[in-house]
């Protein structure tokens, strides 16, 4: 079980831990929503929960607890810049179906 990051997410996260000056790190999740019934969630953690799982890349913790882990399992977080656009990009090998604006899944 893991969940990576590219070096773009790792620098971008990276930048953001180190402004907020404290964190254990990034919580990434699965709540219910969007048109596909799944969607991303990623905001900073202050605690790690007894239950969570945590995976490190260069020193960034990534923080999932273990039911969001079932869907997020072999994730890869990038960030992305398309035109002016910019954002976190989830390539998810669980997620059978994207909703078109790509902000839901389904599995």
């Amino acid at each position: 079980m893991a969940i990576t990051m590219t070096d773009a997410a790792l620098s971008h996260v990276s930048k953001f831990l180190e402004n907020r000056g404290k964190g254990a790190g990034i919580r990434v999740a699965v709540r219910t929503t969007g048109c596909s019934g799944m969607g991303y969630v990623l905001e900073f953690a202050d605690d790690v929960e007894a239950d969570d799982e945590v995976f490190e890349v260069s020193g960034v913790r990534i923080i999932v607890d273990p039911k969001s882990l079932i869907y997020l399992d072999g994730t890869e977080l990038d960030f992305v810049k398309e035109g002016l656009n910019e954002g976190f990009k989830f390539s998810n090998p669980n997620a059978r179906s994207e909703c078109g604006c790509g902000e839901s899944f389904s599995v």
